[in-house]
């Protein structure tokens, strides 16, 4: 009986793996490598976890949306952005939310900003008891101030049951800010182990944010999304350890996406301006990653710099231990 139907399981798995899709050659990291990653990052002095590495579509390489964490001694000290799926990310490299100093907003968009809800409700199961700091944008049109924003999120119509963060600080306080998009660049945040700067750049009609994070003798820039064109956000980044920039779309877009972001040409212009030591290139979408040969052509002909392409879950460290 067995062996009878042995021929018929075998046509019936290389049925099932003639119908299974080829998957398309994926940047994301897998879940050995990824905390191998994390190992590396909790081993570092200081170092930068890319938490995800896409944009606002879900495309077939699987990316999460933008978003990353600062490593300090061993620790998340910070995260800048939370798009959706960076949490999962977050979760596995084995990051306590106790620990946690500051959340930064580059801006409003979902792809940056979703997870935020994910995050708050999972530090509820843990120790934390002291505030969290959540630095994001004034509004302006259609985008809501960061403040109105998180008091919505967790007001009826949103995240109700969350609602304690904001009223009686349970089980600990939410503190959001409002940075405005207008002002020279400003000393947002500072602790013992990092201080934070904040400018207003141009996405487009999007209130955003350019940050950099200076921790001991390094410095983090990051550029959010933006088209690269103010020079307070070049002044800002100038010297930097490392900038993550956000390359979403090829060169030589034109329309709506060329209004919200900087092609690779500028990125690479930028960096060589500032002197930045190290460049990552993030928010990776497929109109920008068909032709990547031709877009780190375009950044390498402008940057001399190491030019590293992220992908979700990798540890870039900036000073090992």
């Amino acid at each position: 009986m067995i062996r009878a139907a042995a021929p018929l399981l075998l046509s019936l798995l290389l049925g099932a793996a003639a119908c299974t899709p080829a998957r398309p050659p994926s940047a994301v990291v897998h879940s050995v490598e990824r905390a191998d990653h994390a190992a590396a990052c909790r081993r570092a002095q200081l170092a930068v976890q890319v938490l995800g590495s896409g944009g606002p579509i879900a495309e077939s390489d699987g990316r999460a949306s933008t978003g990353y964490a600062i490593w300090v001694s061993g620790r998340v000290r910070a995260l800048v952005d939370l798009g959706p799926g960076t949490m999962q990310t977050y979760g596995a490299s084995g990051a306590d939310p106790a620990d946690l100093d500051v959340v930064l907003l580059s801006h409003l968009h979902v792809d940056h900003s979703s997870d935020l809800a994910a995050l708050l409700k999972s530090a509820s199961f843990g120790s934390r008891e002291r505030e969290l700091r959540l630095f994001g944008p004034t509004g302006d049109g259609a985008f809501p101030a960061t403040t109105e924003f998180v008091r919505h999120l967790l007001s009826p119509g949103g995240y109700m049951y969350l609602d304690g963060y904001l009223g009686e600080g349970q089980p600990f306080v939410l503190r959001p800010r409002d940075v405005s998009i207008d002002s020279a660049p400003l000393d947002v945040f500072e602790s013992e182990r990092l201080s934070v700067r904040a400018v207003g750049v141009p996405h487009g009609p999007v209130p955003a944010l350019g940050f950099v994070i200076r921790a001991g003798d390094a410095t983090l820039a990051f550029t959010g999304d933006q088209r690269l064109d103010a020079q307070s956000f070049v002044d800002l980044v100038e010297d930097a350890d490392l900038l993550v920039a956000h390359m979403a779309i090829p060169e030589g877009a034109e329309g709506p996406a060329a209004e919200l972001h900087a092609p690779p040409s500028r990125i690479g212009e930028v960096a060589a301006e500032a002197r930045v030591g190290r460049l990552v290139l993030s928010h990776l979408m497929r109109r920008a990653l068909d032709d990547l040969d031709g877009s780190l052509a375009q950044i390498r002909g402008r940057y001399a710099g190491p030019v590293q392409v992220a992908d979700d879950g990798v540890c870039v460290v900036v000073r090992p231990r």
